[in-house]
């Protein structure tokens, strides 16, 4: 129960300064996602399930703050939790690079995961304009933001997960 409190506030506390701090270093609106970078070090860290779980609570906090269309931020942060945890058997958990690197490929699956709901729902709109517009500096702002969010959820999860 400890674990799990501790991992809401953490959720409370990322998206807090995402939406209090970062659109102050935002670049035409479009600054990082520190949960989707917090799913992926969670995922390595502590595995699929928890990874998974953890973007469902992530998602589920996204999706009720902003008022966007309800599930599609849970959907996306899970699939990329559970996946990135699935490749922790494969990689030593002392990496620091690997999550960093990750973060990458998770925000480009997130980004096309989104998108992809987008086209379901009927919208329209130029994919060269919103590749090079969004998804780039989106994609360098996590990038950026990936190591010191991947130090804090480790500390955490080495101070109260293991105890747990």
């Amino acid at each position: 129960m400890k674990k799990f409190s501790v991992q809401a506030l953490y959720v409370i506390v990322l998206y807090v300064i995402q939406s209090s701090l970062l659109p102050l270093l935002a670049w035409h609106e479009i600054s990082a996602d520190l949960l989707l970078v917090a799913v992926v070090s969670v995922s390595f860290l502590q595995g699929s399930r928890s990874g998974a779980m953890f973007g469902f609570c992530a998602g589920l906090l996204q999706d009720l703050a902003t008022g966007t269309f309800f599930g599609v931020d849970i959907f996306s942060k899970m699939v990329i939790g559970y996946g990135c945890g699935a490749f922790t058997r494969h990689f030593f958990k002392e990496q620091y690079l690997l999550p960093v690197f990750s973060v990458i490929a998770a925000s480009v699956a997130n980004y096309f995961i989104i998108l992809l709901f987008m086209i379901l729902l009927g919208y329209r709109f130029d994919w060269m304009e919103q590749i090079s517009g969004l998804l780039l500096p989106m994609t360098v702002f996590n990038s950026v933001f990936a190591l010191p969010v991947h130090l804090w959820t480790r500390k955490l999860s080495e101070r109260f997960g293991a105890k747990n």
